[in-house]
């Protein structure tokens, strides 16, 4: 009953192949997206900022003048 003889120069070498082909799937899991979908989640962005941005008052800003404090006192 013999073993079977194993390079360990060989097996190391296909060991590491392995593990960077499964970080690589890794990646592309996580951080694959389509150049559909990152122009998709720019459009939604951009729409919501202009959505958000047409309901600001042009006064309410803090520090803006003419704007009373609290306390009455004008700054």
């Amino acid at each position: 009953m013999t073993g079977d003889v194993v390079n360990l120069r060989q097996f190391r070498k296909r060991q590491a192949r392995a593990e960077r082909e499964k970080q690589a799937e890794q990646n592309r899991i996580s951080f694959g997206r389509t150049k559909t979908e990152k122009c998709l989640t720019t459009t939604l962005n951009e729409k919501a900022s202009k959505t958000l941005d047409q309901g600001r008052l042009e006064g309410a800003r803090p520090g803006a003048p003419g704007r009373s404090t609290p306390d009455g006192e004008e700054t």
